[in-house]
């Protein structure tokens, strides 16, 4: 069954029911007003800081544009880019270009205009929505991308160069298109994250998009009472697929626009909010708050918030240990996957399984895993091997890029280029990224074991571990670390507290400087390696 079918029934199921809500937070410090006095206030600017959708609206919106776009000439399985910040508007264009037959291609909206080129280019696209923020990236480049025959532009104040997505699509039918479509059909086109160079397309199909339907709710048990937080960015596989389970189950979501502690707080407070998807960051900058004393859960009601979950990147055992200290209640799962396996699920803790945190856990909801060697051949339990997967959501292959594919899909497999182990009970333990392992004097080295290690300090906020040239070694282990705000700490100290590491684990270099993260979370190293690998490298002493 094609993901469309799902929301065609909550349409006419649950069509006069809220599902979306979005919230700019920013704007409501602005005006200074709590969210009950702006429903008070005449002409209010309300419109701009909330916005809500129900389930019909949300089906009509989607059936215009999918109607436009037949209209403009867009083919079944033509590609059709969405470049926004996560707003009301960008789910009903992501099943509006679905419902036409067409195949949607998310853009991260960290990308330059170069590399926005690139990615059209690179997926084909005839056609591209896009909003405000992203009008001089696209002016730079909008007569480079000979290949896009349609710009449409959501929002006010409308460039010269594209045509209004709103004006059009209100002229258009809200019935659904008469397009047949299969599970085997494509449907997006995702970008890898880019930390190892530019980005690979990445393509699924309509059965890919319902697996990870399935699988969320098998994992998080979503139902109609449930309302999700959706903070990371919706052109992401994991937010995306994570909001799936609310739309299988027909229950509200939450678009927050911002990720202050405060804002993540009084939304799950006001809205009744009972999921939260969280990114590492986030969630070590909302402890560090309750810890300062610049939030009280005192003053919010969370007691309706159940589940708590993290993906995205390995997750230190010591943060979850922090955050099950102030919310002891909350259920908790880790989650793992690739933008290649359709985001997060192949593997997960399991809210039933806390007392393996530090484990991304065991094979998700229809899905299978092995840990491999360099043949191919599994390894015995307990040592590492790199983790392979398979299952429903495994991409069809990288687009236009044979290559590439047949480099990491073998006989159904997906080698996802991470290190891994499994213990005695099943649980499956990642060490690190393939091309991030560290081979000192013959040793492999696995930074993320010793990322984990130094988070365990009062002092560090955030740490990244690589590898350096060295001439003797091969390469040398550098410790890149961001202290927490305000907070003075010395190289000295922190090879002291690295004394209870095996010696060949000790970094040789500690540098003081900010930790790099991209939108999804995931550590920046090729940025790192960069700006450190062929400079003399000094370590600062403090950082305040």
């Amino acid at each position: 069954m094609p993901i469309t079918e799902i929301l065609e029934r909550n349409a006419r199921l649950y069509g006069q029911e809220k599902c979306l809500t979005e919230i700019n937070m920013d704007l409501q410090e602005k005006h200074n007003v709590t969210w009950m006095e702006y429903e008070l206030i005449e002409n209010s600017p309300l419109g701009e800081y909330r916005r809500d959708m129900t389930w019909r609206v949300f089906d009509e919106k989607a059936n215009r544009l999918a109607n436009l776009l037949i209209k403009r000439g867009i083919k079944k399985g033509d590609k059709v880019a969405i470049l926004l910040m996560n707003c009301l508007e960008w789910l009903p264009i992501y099943f509006g270009i679905l419902k036409a037959g067409a195949i949607a291609v998310p853009l991260n909206f960290r990308y330059s205009a170069e590399e926005i080129r690139y990615c059209l280019d690179l997926s084909d696209a005839s056609a591209l929505i896009f909003g405000p923020e992203f009008i001089g990236r696209i002016e730079i480049i909008y007569n480079q991308i000979p290949k896009v025959k349609a710009l449409f532009y959501a929002g006010e104040n409308r460039p010269t160069f594209a045509e209004s997505y709103d004006r059009l699509t209100a002229n258009c039918s809200s019935e659904a298109p008469q397009i047949e479509i299969t599970d085997d059909d494509n449907a997006a086109i995702y970008f890898s994250s880019g930390t190892t160079g530019f980005p690979k397309a990445i393509l699924h199909s309509h059965s890919s998009l319902m697996s990870a339907c399935y699988t969320e709710q098998a994992h998080h048990g979503q139902t109609r009472e449930d309302n999700f937080l959706c903070i990371p960015p919706l052109y992401h596989t994991g937010a995306k697929m994570h909001w799936f389970g609310s739309l299988l189950a027909g229950s509200k979501a939450v678009l927050l626009r911002g990720v202050k502690p405060e804002w993540i707080l009084k939304t799950v407070s006001e809205e009744k909010i009972t999921i939260v998807w969280l990114l590492v960051p986030w969630a070590q900058d909302l402890l560090d708050a309750i810890e300062r004393g610049d939030v009280k859960l005192e003053d919010y009601e969370l007691s309706q918030w159940r589940l708590m979950h993290i993906g995205a990147q390995p997750v230190p055992p010591s943060l979850i240990h922090r955050w099950k200290k102030y919310f002891p209640d909350h259920q908790y799962d880790t989650n793992y996957g690739l933008s290649e396996s359709i985001g997060p699920g192949c593997v997960h803790l399991g809210i039933e399984n806390i007392h393996k945190v530090g484990a991304i856990g065991v094979p998700g909801y229809n899905w299978e895993v092995k840990i491999v060697d360099e043949k191919g051949k599994p390894v015995p339990q307990g040592e590492v091997g790199e983790l392979v997967v398979k299952g429903p959501g495994v991409m069809k292959c990288y687009y236009n890029d044979p290559e590439a594919t047949a480099a990491v899909l073998k006989d159904g497999w997906l080698f996802t280029g991470d290190m891994a182990k499994m213990d005695e009970d099943g649980f499956i333990y990642l060490v690190d990224r393939k091309k991030d392992v560290i081979i000192s004097g013959g040793e492999n080295i696995y930074p993320v074991q010793i990322e984990d290690f130094l988070r365990e300090h009062d002092a560090i906020k955030d740490v990244a571990v690589i590898g350096l040239p060295d001439s003797r070694l091969g390469e040398i282990t550098a410790a890149i670390i961001e202290l927490k705000p305000g907070v003075q700490c010395t190289e000295n100290e922190i090879r002291e507290f690295c004394l209870q590491l095996p010696r060949y684990k000790r970094p040789r270099k500690i540098i003081f400087d900010d930790v790099p993260r991209n939108p999804t979370g995931k550590i920046e190293k090729p940025k790192l390696r960069e700006k450190y690998g062929a400079a003399k490298l000094v370590a600062v002493q403090t950082q305040s």
